[in-house]
């Protein structure tokens, strides 16, 4: 039975691009096991509630399983290592204790829109060429048709998805694109009703992603897609990422899972989300940058495939906690 009698948050300055952040939440039993989650990105309330309410919440109090604990202050990262003590306590892998399946995943990697087509075909060979057989192309209005058809026609077999990120209010210029045998059509619109309407349309899966169940129930119920993107950290839980991964495979939905990048923690969650059964689409868990990784072996895809680690118990990594310590621009301990 997990007891913590410790409890770690750190505040963490990522050393790439515009200096993102991530809080780590470290967690330490009785008997010297300990567990480790990530929130990246976290929003404003995420250190109080960590700092000021965890504590209480947790430290010093028996419970036998993480879906005991219901909401938890400070959100995933907090979730994420009640977790990964539990499954580390029991000597499992939270792909298992989660309920997954899979030894492996198909790994998708984004492309942002480019300068021109010649550089987008360039940019998808070098995936191509380091492995990929699923890219997820960014798309918009008036970078659309074009760049899809320049790739369908250099990689006639090619697993192509499209990433519309809500920019489109008109049906008709995303039906056009069907014709090039997309994998999926993910995030086109704003509303359900569009959605449905083009899902009605086309043969490729409409790709939705909710942060509730009831979302996913209203999203169903509208006939507004055929697939689920699956953000754990969205959700706020592993419990709510199985119950809406359990409900969207009841309805017969394909699903993808996706995770943000932060120290490698985060992603390794995403991995573990991305083993349960009904993940039969490719994930997006591209490796973050190797300057912000704190985990051993880093979280990524070679030759465009995720290894589930099955081999050690929890998350399956080793953390660097030295890294942690010269990463944190704050740190409390209880």
């Amino acid at each position: 039975m997990p007891r913590v009698c410790e409890l770690e948050v750190y505040r963490l300055v990522l050393p790439y691009g515009r200096r993102p952040e991530s809080v780590l939440v470290r967690l330490t039993d009785y008997g010297g096991m300990t567990g480790w989650g990530e929130v990246v990105d976290p929003g404003p309330a995420t250190w109080p509630a960590l700092v000021e309410r965890l504590a209480g919440e947790l430290v010093g109090v028996d419970w036998e399983h993480p879906d005991e604990l219901g909401e938890i202050p400070g959100g995933p990262a907090a979730d994420m290592a009640c977790w990964d003590l539990w499954a580390r306590m029991r000597g499992v892998p939270l792909a298992h204790a989660l309920g997954g399946s899979r030894t492996s995943l198909t790994a998708t990697v984004r492309i942002g829109a480019e300068r021109n087509l010649e550089s987008l075909v360039a940019r998808v060979n070098r995936h191509v060429c380091a492995g990929y057989a699923h890219i997820t192309m960014d798309v918009h209005p008036g970078w659309d048709i074009e760049p899809l058809r320049a790739v369908r026609q250099a990689y006639p077999a090619l697993g192509i998805g499209l990433d519309a990120r809500s920019a489109y209010t008109d049906v008709d210029a995303l039906e056009a694109l069907d014709a090039y045998a997309p994998s999926v059509i993910e995030r086109p619109f704003t509303n359900l009703s569009d959605h449905a309407d083009l899902q009605e349309r086309v043969a490729a899966p409409v790709l939705l992603e909710v942060s509730s169940e009831r979302e996913l129930d209203e999203a169903i119920a509208a006939g507004a897609g055929r697939a689920l993107l699956l953000r754990p950290a969205v959700l706020g839980s592993l419990r709510g990422v199985r119950r809406v991964h359990d409900g969207a495979v009841a309805a017969g939905w394909e699903v993808a899972c996706a995770g943000g990048q932060g120290t490698g923690l985060a992603r390794a969650a995403t991995v573990a989300a991305a083993s349960l059964p009904g993940c039969n689409l490719p994930c997006d868990v591209a490796e973050p940058p190797r300057s912000a990784q704190i985990v051993t072996p880093p979280v990524g895809a070679s030759g465009g495939v995720v290894a589930v680690p099955l081999t050690q118990p929890g998350l399956g990594h080793t953390i660097d906690e030295e890294r942690v310590r010269r990463l944190a621009k704050q740190s409390h301990r209880v």
